[in-house]
């Protein structure tokens, strides 16, 4: 099975994402599904799922699990998935079918997915579709993880996602001007062999900007758990990340000492726009539009309070959620 750089990035952020949300989502109902879809092929990341699901057994039991898989460039798919299938407990139903995303509208459909909780992953060749997003919103009750060519903010709203968080990974490409080539050719079979807005834009000497890594959803818990998953998974592999809204700024080194000096620059750009504001909506905004983490945000705005930049409600002691920050005149 070919592999490649995007392909081993996607696959370690969906899994590590799934492993929190599936926990999450058992404890909350009794039957869960999760819907697979790749316009290319899967990159390992079919099987990988199954056995996350494998290694919760004991919170599957006495519940049922759907797994939907669409992944028509995969033919070696059903012998893959065959082998871990067996570990599986009897409460998990994997169901292969054709097509690529545009059909998971219907397999959501035929799987009778209303009113429970549905986890979607899409790795799109093109924009994402109105009409498989909404049916990704599952009422109130979904969450998507997608890789796209470029930002699907707009439609991720549109389809009924509340909260939308998106970056853009940027690959390392070791070695000389040959080794990224080669980098460059793996972005772009990643994404199902996207010619052009995906693997083919250079992020600087030596990195690739691999599209667009997004994320919609009604919990601020699960965008905080994305997040985090983004940057475990980035300070394992190398990926940096930027804002796909600011291309030209410099991506966001997660690994080692981050500087969140342009975090609080933006913070104090935002209170100052939008007047005071209590912690939580500065963590949920630090979400929704940069690349950093919502600890990054408190970390951030204590710098501000220590510059005497912004003022808070309270003396002293640990911020709270609800705390009101203000920015001095």
């Amino acid at each position: 099975m070919p592999t490649n750089r995007t392909a081993d990035f996607l696959r370690e952020l969906l899994v590590r994402h799934l492993a929190t949300w599936l926990p999450t989502a058992l404890q909350r109902a009794r039957r869960v599904t999760v819907a697979l879809a790749w316009a290319g092929a899967d990159g390992g990341g079919a099987e990988a799922v199954l056995r996350v699901v494998a290694d919760h057994a004991a919170q599957v039991r006495g519940r049922q699990v759907t797994i939907l898989v669409l992944a028509d460039e995969a033919a070696d798919l059903p012998a893959r998935l065959g082998s871990v299938e067996a570990e599986l407990p009897p409460e998990v139903t994997v169901h292969l079918l054709p097509g690529g995303p545009g059909r998971l509208p219907v397999a959501l459909k035929a799987a009778s997915v209303a009113g429970s909780p549905l986890f979607c992953f899409l790795d799109l060749t093109g924009p994402a579709h109105a009409e498989v997003l909404r049916a990704c919103a599952n009422g109130r009750n979904g969450e998507v993880l997608l890789h796209a060519a470029s930002s699907a903010r707009p439609a991720l709203g549109l389809a009924g996602f509340p909260l939308v968080a998106e970056v853009t990974p940027v690959l390392p490409v070791d070695g000389g001007s040959g080794d990224v080539e080669a980098g460059a050719g793996d972005v772009a079979a990643g994404a199902g062999d996207v010619a052009a807005g995906m693997g083919d834009v250079a992020a600087g000497a030596g990195d690739v900007a691999a599209g667009v890594v997004a994320f919609g959803s009604r919990s601020d818990r699960s965008l905080e758990a994305v997040r985090d998953a983004l940057w475990t998974v980035g300070a394992d592999l190398g990926v940096r990340y930027r804002d796909p809204a600011d291309p030209a700024a410099p991506p966001v080194d997660v690994s080692g000492d981050v500087s969140l000096e342009p975090l609080a620059r933006n913070l104090l750009a935002e209170l100052r726009r939008s007047g005071p504001q209590p912690v939580t909506d500065l963590r949920r905004y630090t979400l929704t539009t940069t690349a950093y983490r919502a600890t990054d945000a408190n970390q951030a705005l204590a710098t501000l309070l220590t510059t005497g930049e912004v003022t808070r409600e309270r003396e002293s002691g640990r911020l709270a959620g609800d705390e009101l920050i203000t920015p001095t005149p």
